[in-house]
């Protein structure tokens, strides 16, 4: 593409590529042929991120009418079942999207290249130009009127062959097992970890929560990697569909469980477990119709590649999730109205924080295949309009949240005590949007480059230090301390990214060229 365009890298080859960040601002809304694709992505894949905290919220305001010890105690629950989570959720449908991508992108190239020797054939043998589809490729190839149009894939009249998902299935189904076994096993030591002992008025609705929670692991995790499959697709729309679905079903059942059937913060978990179930079910029925998940053999599967870049992202994710999980077992010591107070700030913040993933799911999936096909050009471009909308969006966000969260805090309690502890609260979700959308979409872009090495290492220094402040601050500040530890941990977690980006190392380096 001509340099004219915007797709092309100027540089001279001298000094930090810092001009990534500004190319081309002045078209960041521009609905052009990248813009389309990145709003077909990342639109649907936001609103899919949101669908399941948005549903916790609901869970929340449901149970804050239980009163503050409920709220306090489902909160610390849902801190240890996501904390969890996402030690093995995060690895699992990153690595999944890369490899996917990447996959999908090579045997549409193969059948490319394929399509053209048959052509080629045809010529010579039969003086004409006939388009020959390989026997047995199970696929028709790549539609001329689709290509260029950003879509990046073609129409297939049979399945696809990608190992990757069905690797993907293999190990989310063990995960999910391993996981609802060690939490129901474990609820009670583990709450006692997070700080509510046994003399706690907590202990008893959490440890209900957490083990009956634990009951819809399996189908948390096999859906996730179901995702990372269909986001590898660069289709975000069905994971939509089914995430909207079992929310929906939840929230339905949270006030039928809770109040008519009197099951308190139990029928809430129960309600949880159904609707995960039924996302689980919908992406499996339509994954199954688009691509064979019996592998010809095991070998295809590929499952040392998996570990071992999925071992890097435990890595960063243990790193990540660590940090948040232990604002909320230091709030927890302060006492139920500063752990009611947290889980509502909490909440909203990683739920709005989450929109911006939609733009990093985007991103990792257009990065991952032009990479796969060395279109440098194309990942400048890409890395340039993300980093951009997402600074925007966190904007955006930054002014609805200082302007409306005050009045929004009490749908969700009306304890004065944790109103009070929540208005303090504010302020520091609102502020940070802009810094924690950067992060998000900086993740996405690394993990697009399947930078995994690095996104891992520069975490857990992150962590180190952001672990030093919640300890120091909490002490010191209490609620206070810990929402400005959270504030550095985000600016460090932005500013790793944009090291990365900024100096052009690593897979960035043909920015210096």
């Amino acid at each position: 593409m001509a340099e004219e365009d915007g797709l092309c890298p100027s540089h001279d080859g001298k000094g930090i590529p810092l001009n990534i960040f500004l190319k081309d601002a002045r078209f960041v809304f521009k609905m052009d042929e990248l813009g389309l694709e990145i709003a077909q992505i990342a639109f649907p894949a936001a609103l899919a991120l949101t669908a399941d905290p948005i549903a916790s919220l609901v869970d929340t305001a449901f149970i804050g009418q239980l009163g503050p010890v409920e709220l306090a105690a489902v909160g610390v629950s849902i801190a240890v079942f996501n904390q969890v989570s996402r030690i093995a959720i995060f690895p699992l449908v990153s690595v999944t999207t890369s490899f996917v991508a990447e996959e999908d992108t090579i045997g549409i190239l193969d059948s490319e290249l394929e399509v053209s020797k048959s052509v080629e054939m045809g010529s010579t043998v039969n003086g004409e130009t006939k388009k020959l589809i390989p026997k047995g490729s199970g696929e028709r190839p790549y539609d001329s009127e689709m290509h260029g149009s950003g879509h990046d894939k073609p129409k297939f009249e049979g399945k696809r062959h990608i190992p990757s998902a069905s690797a993907a299935l293999v190990v989310g189904g063990i995960l999910g097992l391993i996981q609802a076994i060690f939490l129901i096993s474990g609820a009670k030591p583990i709450l006692n970890f997070m700080g509510v002992h046994s003399d706690s008025p907590m202990l008893t609705p959490a440890q209900e929560y957490l083990t009956l929670r634990s009951l819809g692991a399996p189908a948390v995790l096999l859906s996730l990697a179901m995702q990372g499959v269909f986001r590898g697709f660069k289709d975000t729309k069905t994971p939509l569909y089914a995430t909207v679905a079992g929310d929906v079903t939840n929230i339905i059942l949270d006030p039928i469980f809770m109040f008519v059937f009197h099951m308190g913060v139990s029928g809430a978990a129960i309600a949880h477990v159904i609707s995960q179930y039924i996302i689980c079910v919908i992406l499996f029925w339509r994954l199954m119709q688009q691509v064979d998940l019996l592998p010809p053999s095991t070998k295809v599967l590929q499952f040392g590649r998996f570990l071992k870049n999925g071992f890097l992202l435990l890595m960063r994710v243990i790193a990540v999730t660590f940090c948040v999980t232990l604002a909320a077992s230091l709030a927890a010591r302060q006492g139920p109205t500063s752990m009611a107070a947290f889980q509502v700030c909490l909440q909203v913040w990683l739920a709005t924080s989450l929109l911006a993933d939609g733009l990093a799911v985007a991103g990792q999936a257009i990065l991952a295949s032009a990479f796969a096909k060395q279109d440098y050009n194309k990942a400048t471009a890409v890395a340039s309009r993300v980093l951009q909308l997402g600074l925007v969006l966190g904007l955006v966000l930054s002014s609805i949240l200082g302007t409306g969260m005050q009045s929004a805090a009490k749908l969700f309690t009306k304890d004065l005590s944790v109103l009070h502890l929540i208005s303090i609260g504010i302020p520091f979700v609102a502020v940070t949007q802009p810094i924690n959308s950067l992060a998000f979409v900086f993740d996405g872009i690394n993990f697009g480059a399947s930078d995994f090495a690095y996104s891992a290492y520069s975490m857990v220094l992150v962590a180190i230090v952001s672990i030093l402040c919640l300890f120091i601050l909490s002490s010191s500040f209490g609620f206070v301390g810990i929402w400005v530890a959270l504030t550095i941990y985000m600016t460090l977690r932005a500013f790793a990214g944009f090291w990365r980006i900024g100096t052009g190392t690593g897979p960035w380096s043909f920015l210096r060229s």
